[in-house]
């Protein structure tokens, strides 16, 4: 398994809705709201460092090794 590693809000925003089933549902500035029906995310347009990923994806469900394999 590789590391995590600082990514852009919205390459993460694009890995959860076509990969994941999540959708936009909201924007307020640069913060985007996602939804799979069940589970709710906020996630930034920017640069998205270590912690706040791990935590954005243990919200979601998603196991690290799976993610970095879709980067």
């Amino acid at each position: 398994m590789g590391k995590l590693r600082p990514v852009e809000g919205k390459q993460l925003i694009k890995i959860l809705c076509n990969s994941y089933g999540f959708r936009a549902i909201r924007q307020k500035g640069s913060h985007v709201t996602l939804t799979n029906g069940t589970i709710y995310v906020t996630v930034p347009a920017k640069e998205i460092h270590v912690g706040l990923l791990s935590v954005i994806l243990k919200d979601c469900g998603v196991p690290q090794d799976e993610f970095l394999d879709r980067l």
